[in-house]
């Protein structure tokens, strides 16, 4: 961790680091999504101004009339705000100027080859960099790889601010914070999650802990934006490789006839030495599919392989075909060939109880029996119609199907991909045929249940 500056803060942060302590520091954040939309309500719920940027105009739209388009977000929550006037969401990015505190939540997915994709970062950059001013505080929140601030979002920066006598740690100030956001959980909102800190100088991050610390109930103050971008890619390489080796182990245990699931619940009894993980039919979700791939890629900069993620990346990414060997197995021993079978998959969502279907694997199986001839439909019920998905993005149109008696003795299997709370398993194993379980939902096993 790090100290705060010990030298007289520049005078444009001592405007600044009033204006946070009154609380009208107007906090502007570049990205509407699962992200950067519960942040801004974080921020405007705390008192200070906020002005929202997306390039999608419904999202702007749908924000001003007070509606939300996340579910775990109450539309009331959005509504208060908007009409108490806290919160504004525009287009317009000629309006940066009016925000004091930048902040950038925007993708950062991966290409075809598993390369970081920083096209929103870059672009986002370009949209500040000729609207920044004296006082301006721009902090990064994208999950990125270590390096990316100073590196990339920097120069970037720096190319416009320079020849206009703005310099870092003195006129503009920069840092990097992480999201950690986790959609839909009860006991860890925005403000309860630890904020990570680390600042390009040691004013930039004196700053931003000062305005992170005016909404987030624990700041956590690092040396810089490398150690805080490290922290965020390690996070999610813990849990990468630790379903990576429980859905090995699913196969594993499988081929000797051991339930896993039962495994897990006995070493689970140890007190100590052991952290459990579960098993299921892949991994999704904004940051797991994703993250790690950001450090294999950069370390072969510093000429190392990281071994162990591309391992566990294989591992994963194969569960969504184990899923489908299953299935097929399953109804070559009930005399089906999967080709012209009615398949309905249960979840589309990456997990359960929220309407986040981002990487989910739910899509790639989906694929995969469409790729064998299958005749699929789906159900979920955060989720009314499946989205185009940029990974998958031949998939046809689709809409979720009511899960009653009638839809579900008509499928020649069911697969459980998500197991949402709200599903009647029990009724479903009474109709179903035949039913693949990548979930453990069916702990007592039964005549058509086949573990996945």
């Amino acid at each position: 961790m790090t100290t705060p500056s010990a030298d007289p803060p520049p005078a444009a942060a001592e405007r600044l680091g009033r204006a946070l302590t009154a609380r009208s520091a107007r906090v502007g954040i570049i990205g509407l999504g699962y992200v950067g939309l519960p942040l801004g309500l974080a921020f405007a719920e705390a008192g200070f101004p906020v002005l929202g940027f997306d390039i999608d105009a419904r999202k702007v739209e749908a924000l001003t009339a007070g509606r939300s388009y996340i579910d775990h977000l109450g539309a009331e929550r959005v509504a208060r705000q908007v009409e108490a006037g806290g919160f504004e969401a525009t287009c317009d990015f000629d309006r940066l100027g009016e925000a004091d505190a930048i902040l950038i939540c925007v993708p950062t997915p991966l290409g075809a080859h598993r390369e970081p994709n920083l096209s929103y970062v870059e672009a986002t950059a370009r949209q500040i960099a000729p609207r920044l001013r004296s006082g301006h505080l721009v902090i990064l929140e994208s999950t990125t790889y270590p390096g990316t601030t100073d590196e990339l979002l920097r120069p970037l920066l720096e190319a416009e601010a320079a020849p206009r006598g703005l310099t870092f740690g003195r006129e503009i100030f920069l840092a990097f914070s992480p999201e950690r956001e986790d959609p839909g959980n009860p006991s860890f909102g925005t403000t309860q999650i630890p904020k990570v800190v680390g600042g390009l100088d040691p004013v930039s991050g004196d700053l931003a802990e000062q305005l992170y610390a005016g909404v987030i109930d624990q700041v956590v103050r690092v040396s810089s934006p490398r150690v805080a971008e490290a922290s965020k890619l390690t996070e999610n390489i813990f849990r990468a490789v630790n379903i990576a080796l429980v859905n090995e182990l699913k196969t594993v245990y499988d081929a000797m006839g051991i339930d896993v699931w039962e495994v897990l619940d006995a070493a689970a009894t140890k007190p100590f030495g052991f952290m459990r993980f579960t098993p299921g039919p892949g991994w999704g979700g904004h940051c797991i599919p994703v993250d790690p791939f950001y450090l294999t890629w950069k370390a072969t900069e510093y000429g190392r392989r990281a071994r162990f993620i591309e391992l566990a990346g294989e591992v994963n990414v194969e569960m969504p075909r184990w899923v489908l060997g299953k299935l097929q197995t399953a109804l070559n021993d009930a005399g089906k060939p999967l080709r012209g079978s009615k398949i309905l998959v249960v979840g589309l969502a990456y997990k359960r109880d929220i309407a986040d279907p981002r990487e989910s694997p739910a899509f790639e199986i989906l694929d995969l029996l469409l790729e064998h001839g299958a005749d699929v439909s789906y159900h979920d019920p955060h989720i009314p119609e499946a989205p185009a998905m940029r990974t998958w993005p031949d998939l046809p149109p689709l809409r979720s199907v009511p899960l009653d008696e009638s839809v579900v003795v008509a499928q020649d299997a069911v697969v459980i991909v998500t197991d949402h709370s709200s599903v009647d398993y029990a009724a479903l194993a009474r109709s179903a045929r035949l039913v693949v379980d990548t979930r453990g939902m069916y702990r007592d096993g039964g005549d058509n249940i086949v573990r996945a």
